[in-house]
């Protein structure tokens, strides 16, 4: 039989990675009460401190101010992609225009 992989909610892993940096529980204690594996909370516990740092994390923040920023960030990509399209379609139709006239 497949074991089901688990997820957890940003909140879970922020609560969790706090109780390791700020109150001072250690990863083994940490991960034993809350039935995570070391490793997990361990990557979790890095990822915040970082976080806290000011990087921006490759994955889903933890903290409320970095989920922001990814939010941001997306909706700059997004709005970019749109933008050259635009540029793009703007051309076409000026070229199509320019050819007409002659």
């Amino acid at each position: 039989m497949t074991k089901q992989r688990r997820t957890f909610s940003a909140e879970f892993k922020l609560e969790a990675a706090n109780l390791v940096l700020d109150q001072g529980y250690t990863v083994s204690e940490a991960s034993s009460s809350l039935d995570v594996s070391e490793n997990v909370l361990r990557r979790w516990v890095n990822q915040l401190k970082q976080e806290r740092g000011g990087q921006t994390p490759s994955s889903k923040a933890l903290t409320p101010e970095q989920q922001k920023i990814q939010e941001l960030e997306a909706r700059i990509n997004r709005l970019e992609r749109e933008k050259s399209i635009l540029k793009k379609a703007t051309a076409l139709l000026m070229a199509d225009e320019i050819e007409r006239i002659r």
